[in-house]
């Protein structure tokens, strides 16, 4: 396989009916084939941690997932949390609620909330927008300053659990786009990175986004994308 193009996978586990066993294959998954990181529940960090002992993929987990409702002071409890269980890197949805509402002041104190309880135990932040939610490009940039100014390590498109609703009244979901993952990438510096996740399922898809700038992937279709990049010499 393409090692360089794994590496940039966080191998999903979040569905809510996916239970340990679901975790103890995708450990031994990212393990075997050495991914990023794996993404589980809260409740299922210390599994993971356990499972990858002495293994250099991270694990990370998700805060006020998936809508970013939750109050900062309960995020940051999350955060602790899930870091004191093993967690070294943290997913977390922006409150969309008063992103919509323009209350940047309100957005960035939360994201700086809990980027301050990750740094207490040397974890890292990455900020999730749900990009398919949000009105304009302008709230889009917005949020990546916002974001880089509160210290967050990546920002991120989805959650892969968002949906709209389309002109014939469906829900159909929500995920990563080309023009989101390039507009996210021109309005950070070097020192933030860009996840592209949601709807990410061949190893096509995964090389379209870290051409276009995505440092990490999220995507539950891990193996498929890992034997496919073994048919390929470069990303």
């Amino acid at each position: 396989m393409n090692p360089s193009i794994v590496s940039f996978l966080d191998h999903s586990v979040l569905k809510p009916t996916q239970t340990a066993d679901a975790v103890r294959a995708g450990c031994e998954l990212c393990r075997r084939i050495v991914t990023a990181s794996i993404c589980v529940k809260p409740t299922h960090v210390r599994l993971a941690r356990e499972l990858l002992a002495g293994s250099p993929v991270a694990v990370s987990t998700v805060i006020g997932f998936p809508h970013g409702g939750s109050t900062s002071a309960a995020k940051v409890a999350e955060s602790h949390a899930a870091c004191s269980d093993g967690a070294t890197e943290l997913d977390m949805v922006v409150n969309i609620t008063r992103v919509l509402e323009g209350a940047w002041q309100d957005v960035e104190a939360d994201i700086r909330a809990v980027v301050n309880a990750a740094t207490e135990h040397g974890a890292l932040v990455k900020v999730i927008f749900e990009t398919g939610l949000l009105p304009n490009d302008a709230t889009k940039i917005r949020l990546c300053q916002i974001s880089e100014n509160a210290g967050a390590a990546f920002v991120k498109t989805s959650t892969g659990f968002g949906y709209v609703t389309n002109e014939q009244g469906h829900l159909v979901p929500t995920g990563a786009t080309e023009h989101d993952v390039r507009l996210m990438r021109a309005n950070c510096t070097s020192a933030v990175g860009v996840k592209a996740s949601g709807g990410i399922r061949s190893y096509q898809d995964a090389k379209r986004f870290v051409d276009l700038g995505a440092t990490r992937l999220g995507t539950s279709s891990t193996e498929a994308i890992a034997m496919e990049a073994g048919k390929n010499m470069t990303v």
